[in-house]
């Protein structure tokens, strides 16, 4: 009898050691599995998200991060076009009123699209469903800057089938708009060739300003007071200075 119940024990024992065998065997496959990279849908893009500002027809400070909207490019501040009589009206304002009206008082979503030639960073931004970027083509605010990306050339079509805003007369596309004023700045000032750029000291920090910036002639220009010409947007933020607003 006692010989049997030590058979029936190890018979016990040794069912018990190979089933725990088997359950350790069996977590340690979870446990691989779940280390394991997987074969899920290609990460999206990191969003920013906020209240938002316009800093011009198609600039976003969303959270105190300023986002350039990607794949369009707004008449300028000061920028005028003439509709089909002739008759001039402030283009670059209304699109940065319009763009202002569109983000007012609301949560703004930004799909970061990496950064542009001057390390800013791009978005496609959303308030809801409607994106804002397609927005301000579709009301004829804005080109699709197709130099850069073809994404908002149906929403330019329709605008210029409806003759809405820049598309109701003539208009200067923002691109020539500043290569122009830049030549001027080169001719007419004593920045150095090339490096028409002011960068101005103020209470505020030092800001730089490019030759189509509203306040790009009240500046005089000092090197005593610590303002000097940057040639480039780039160069003048590796040195300290951020842009002005609403260029």
């Amino acid at each position: 009898m006692l010989d049997t119940t030590i058979k029936v024990y190890a018979t016990r024992a040794a069912v018990s050691f190979a089933l725990a065998l088997s359950v350790a065997a069996f977590l340690t496959r979870i446990d691989a599995s779940a280390a394991r990279p997987s074969p899920a849908a290609p990460r999206g893009h990191a969003m920013l998200t906020g209240m938002a500002e316009a800093i011009d027809g198609d600039t976003l400070l969303v959270g105190g991060i300023r986002v350039r909207l990607e794949g369009i490019d707004a008449p300028e501040s000061k920028q005028l076009c003439k509709e089909e009589r002739g008759r001039e009206w402030g283009c670059g304002a209304e699109a940065h009123r319009a763009l202002g009206r569109l983000v007012a008082g609301v949560i703004v979503r930004c799909e970061e699209r990496g950064l542009d030639a001057y390390k800013r960073l791009l978005g496609v931004c959303r308030v809801g469903d409607v994106d804002i970027n397609a927005a301000l083509v579709r009301r004829g605010l804005a080109w699709a800057f197709v130099r850069y990306s073809r994404s908002y050339v149906a929403a330019e079509a329709e605008a210029r089938a409806a003759r809405v805003g820049i598309w109701s007369g003539t208009a200067q596309p923002p691109w020539d708009y500043r290569a122009e004023r830049w030549n001027t700045a080169e001719a007419g000032t004593d920045a150095p060739k090339g490096c028409p750029i002011k960068g101005n000291v103020t209470a505020n920090g030092r800001i730089y300003h490019l030759p189509w910036s509203p306040w790009y002639g009240r500046i005089q220009m000092d090197g005593a007071k610590g303002k000097r010409w940057f040639c480039s947007e780039h160069e003048a933020i590796a040195a300290g200075w951020r842009a002005a607003r609403g260029y």
